[in-house]
């Protein structure tokens, strides 16, 4: 039979995951209590919520969410990070806070309803962050259009210096 304790876990979890972005797994095996807060500490600088929860309970939490794509990041001792921002960011900030501590090692990380794997969160995290990811999509967006811009007013530019050619010609021919 479940304690009230262990309800009470599976709905906080519920409530945390319910709009959070992305969950970065982590086995933290060999870790000390105060080594974890340390995370913790470094990691609520950057919105990042680090839990330490039992496979089980977390599997019950998001049973109806992303169950199935969790499910299989779920082995030995496991700390999830939750975000609700930019994942790109969370990614990197775990990365930094857990880089001091050789014993963690990054399991996956679920997107949405999708997992990926340590690799890809590595990947995730070497991303630039969203408003320069935006900046440089507007930039390539806007330089086709520059360029033709460009190519307009020189045909009437040279249209222009055609015209003022002929005048100059027509000045000096009258003149003569």
């Amino acid at each position: 039979m479940p304690t009230e304790a262990k309800r009470e876990t599976v709905e906080a979890l519920r409530g945390a995951l319910a709009d959070s972005t992305a969950l970065i797994v982590s086995e933290y095996r060999g870790l000390k209590v105060g080594e974890i807060a340390e995370i913790r500490r470094s990691l609520r600088k950057q919105d990042v919520a680090y839990r330490v929860v039992k496979n089980r309970l977390l599997k019950i939490a998001t049973a109806d969410t992303t169950g199935d794509a969790l499910a299989s990041l779920l082995t030995g001792p496991t700390a999830i990070a939750i975000t609700r921002g930019d994942a790109a960011v969370a990614a990197k900030a775990v990365l930094d806070a857990t880089r001091p501590y050789k014993v963690v090692r990054i399991t996956g990380a679920v997107l949405g309803r999708q997992a990926i794997d340590a690799d890809a969160v590595s990947r995730l995290a070497a991303l630039p962050p969203r408003p320069v990811l935006q900046a440089r999509l507007a930039g390539a967006m806007q330089a086709p259009l520059a360029t033709l811009a460009g190519l307009f007013g020189a045909n009437l530019r040279n249209l222009g210096y055609a015209l003022a050619q002929v005048r100059d010609q027509k000045a000096a021919a009258g003149g003569q």
